[in-house]
Formats: C-alpha cells, structure tokens, sequence
C-alpha cells in the first residue's frame, strides 16, 4: 500500500489548515504526524483516511497495482480516534461480530480472542454504554488494529488509557503492525515513539 500526496490543501471557510503537503506513504512504514494544537494533525489524519474532503492537490492510493478508487479505499484502511463512537447497545461480543463481517480480522482471530487479548473477558456480555471511557478506547484500538487491512490510522490512540492500556498500546503495535502501514497523529511522544518519519505541520502553513 503506497499513500501519495501531492500538494495537498485542506481549508475552512477562508482559513487555510495546511497547504502544499506533498508526501508519500509506504508499506510498512510507521510514521507520525505532530504540531501544536490546532496545527490541523487530526484533520490530515481525515483527510488521509477518506473522511473529510481536501480542497486542493491529490491523494492517490496504490496496492501492487492500478490506482485504488477513492470509494474502495476502506477497504484498505483502519481509522480510529477519541471523538469517534462505539454502537454503545451492543454487548462487546456482538460489537466485534458485527465488525468481523465487514472488515475481518487479521490472522483468523475472533471475538473471543480479541476480547482476551484486552483483557475484557469479565465484560464480554455487557453492553459497551456501560464501559469506562478507558475500556471504550481498547476497542477502539482492538476495532482498529486488529481489522483486515494494510494501513493502520490512530488519532491520539493513548487518550483515557492507564499505565495497564498504554503497556496494551505498545504491545499490540509491536505484535500486529510490525508488516502494515501506521500512521498516527499526535502531540506525546510516546504514542508515536515507534514511528521512523514525523510530518510536523508547522512546515506546511
């Protein structure tokens, strides 16, 4: 999977976020994206990611072939970040079910692995509204992390996670993404410390 961006541009209203990014992203490389609030880290991270329309420049997805179309990119692609929602009235189990239909997971695992491997298995069938917010961020990163893709997004993936969670992070990082894409966004260093290339977006203002 090769990311390319070519002076790329994201707005809103007159104010301009970033411009003239021209960057490319390979497999399987793990890069960061960092800057001061505000800086619009998150934002590239949407953009990257299909989320959020760029208003100039490109963006082309490549797999060991053509082109990747814009409305198949999903299907390469793992997004996860704090302000995104869970279904809170699916029981954990059914949660993780759910998404195995649409994405699949890596290495054949299941629901019943998955939630071992968090460490959730006492909250296997209780319904995710009921979940602490640090519990809520483990699957979000297992949603992430452990989904059938090439490329990995995380926006602040350490957000509500205590000492226990950030030992989770780095584990699941070093033992399910050393061969795929990641890209992560943020400001600790310690969410991205893996990571090889930092894009600082102070430079494309």
């Amino acid at each position: 999977m090769t990311i390319s961006l070519e002076n790329l541009g994201k707005r809103y209203n007159r104010d301009w976020i970033f411009r003239h990014l021209s960057f490319q992203f390979e497999l399987p490389k793990h890069y960061a994206i960092t800057g001061p609030n505000g800086s619009g880290k998150s934002t590239l991270l949407q953009v990257i990611g299909g989320s959020t329309i760029y208003n100039e420049g490109f963006i082309g997805y490549r797999d060991d072939g053509p082109q990747i179309t814009p409305e198949n990119t999903f299907k390469k692609i793992s997004f996860t970040a704090p302000y995104l929602e869970l279904v809170e009235e699916m029981t954990l189990s059914e949660f993780f079910n759910f998404h195995g239909k649409m994405k699949g997971w890596i290495g054949s695992l299941d629901a019943p692995q998955l939630i071992g491997l968090l460490g959730l298995e006492k909250s296997t069938h209780k319904q995710i509204r009921y979940f602490s917010s640090g519990m809520k961020q483990r699957v979000k990163l297992a949603q992430a992390i452990f989904s059938n893709v090439s490329t990995v997004l995380l926006d602040e993936p350490l957000t509500n996670l205590d000492e226990t969670g950030i030992s989770l992070y780095h584990f699941l990082i070093k033992n399910y993404c050393q061969d795929r894409m990641v890209i992560v966004s943020s400001n600790d260093k310690n969410e991205y410390s893996f990571c090889q290339e930092v894009i600082e977006m102070t430079n494309y203002k």
